[in-house]
């Protein structure tokens, strides 16, 4: 009898070890394998849409009987516009080079051992996350494509729509022959669940949480797989005193507004004390619908912009605020950046090249921008296809996980008879 059959149907340890067989076939299935599973998988969305649809419907008209902010609920519901994105990321995935067995490096040894150390499969990826259900189909394709299998546990908020895209994935994969567990659902969304699903030991071989930042305490207490923390996006923009203001304005206002309920949305501006006096009443009148608030230099400049606390300047609102710091110079915005920041994604508007270089250096974070908005920071903007999360740790992966950050190494060693004396 196989440990399977031991274990009550459906519970979060039978799924964990039907995730698990799942990946020993992942590892090595073809490069077209899984590709062909992919274009299937795009078209199976796209033929499921208005299952999906419903199961979302049913998501988005229980939260507004919970009386959720719209923000929340644009973050959770699907449309037609973004069904057809998920099957596009899919079929990017599909476009992209299968890092699975890439050869890293290679060398002879003076006895003459070869050794290769070539890239692997993690196994079972597990990943917890909040309302988005792109989500569901973007890690699916991800670790299809690096030979994982997705163990997945959505939010209550979502279930209904998890659920129907989950089930529009496995049909496809029963199509191309691989196995149907390669990604699955925990539907019990209940709090002791997702603890038991942090604690997958033997079954899960790396956990990412997307969420908030109660998900992410909650890791840090319960968990005892290995995780890589998708944390918080408290992301700044420091206008230099060698701004262009024009171009500056133009970066913040995308950097905050452009979709600010994401992590890689400004949550804080931070303005050179000598362009300040020009610079910020620009930003605010910019910024319309943005609630600012700001140390006492900023509300003598502005004085819409209301009093911060010490935590205004550590918080990611995933909204329309935006906290404001003035100082004296670049070395002061940089200590108030790592003091501050989550070590997300940081931006400098500058047109002095050593400002930017020592800002890009001394900046703790997995991501520095020169001139560019936060916004970039994405997997897909990258080049590395849709994302699984983006790592604020700096092991194993930090920045954007795409295909190689979702494998590991293994060394490969031919001798000929060696024996080490």
């Amino acid at each position: 009898m196989s440990d399977i059959e031991t274990l009550p149907m459906n519970s979060v340890s039978e799924l964990g070890a039907r995730s698990k067989a799942a990946s020993r076939v992942l590892a090595s299935v073809s490069t077209s394998q899984k590709n062909s599973a992919l274009q299937m998988a795009a078209e199976s969305v796209l033929d499921s849409a208005e299952g999906i649809l419903d199961g979302n419907q049913k998501d988005v008209d229980t939260a507004r009987e919970m009386n959720v902010d719209e923000l929340t609920i644009d973050r959770l519901q699907l449309t037609e516009k973004r069904i057809r994105s998920m099957a596009e990321g899919l079929r990017k995935v599909t476009a992209l080079p299968d890092p699975v067995g890439e050869i890293v490096d290679d060398w002879t040894r003076p006895n003459g051992l070869k050794i290769r150390r070539v890239r692997v499969p993690l196994g079972v990826v597990a990943v917890i996350y909040e309302n988005r259900p792109n989500v569901t189909s973007d890690t699916f394709g991800l670790c299809l494509k690096s030979g994982n299998s997705a163990l997945l546990r959505g939010s209550s908020a979502a279930i209904n729509s998890n659920s129907a895209i989950v089930g529009a994935l496995q049909c496809a994969l029963s199509q191309a022959g691989l196995p149907s567990d390669s990604v699955l659902l925990v539907e019990d969304t209940s709090h002791e669940t997702a603890i038991k699903f942090m604690q997958l030991n033997g079954y899960v071989d790396c956990l990412i949480p997307r969420g908030g930042r109660s998900l992410i305490e909650s890791i840090r207490e319960n968990a005892t797989v290995p995780y890589v923390i998708d944390g918080d996006g408290n992301c700044h923009v420091y206008v230099d005193e060698h701004a262009d203001f024009s171009q500056g304005i133009e970066i913040l206002v995308n950097a905050k507004t452009q979709r600010p309920t994401v992590c890689n949305a400004a949550e804080s501006l931070v303005v050179h004390a000598s362009v300040a006096q020009s610079f910020l009443p620009l930003a605010v009148k910019a910024l319309q619908g943005v609630e600012f608030v700001g140390d006492e230099i900023s509300q003598k400049i502005v004085p819409e912009i209301a009093a911060a606390t010490d935590d205004d300047f550590s918080t990611e609102y995933l909204d329309l605020k935006l906290s404001v710091k003035v100082v004296d110079s670049l070395g002061d915005a940089i200590d108030h950046i790592n003091e501050t920041g989550s070590g997300h994604s940081e931006a400098i508007i500058t047109s002095d090249v050593a400002n930017a270089e020592e800002f890009s250096m001394r900046v703790d974070a997995a991501a520095v921008l020169v001139n560019a908005s936060t916004r970039f920071v994405d997997g897909e903007e990258f080049g590395f296809g849709a994302e699984i999360g983006i790592s604020t740790q700096k092991l194993h992966a930090r920045g954007p996980m795409g295909l190689e950050q979702l494998t590991t190494n293994k060394y490969i060693v031919n001798g000929m008879g060696h024996i080490r004396g």
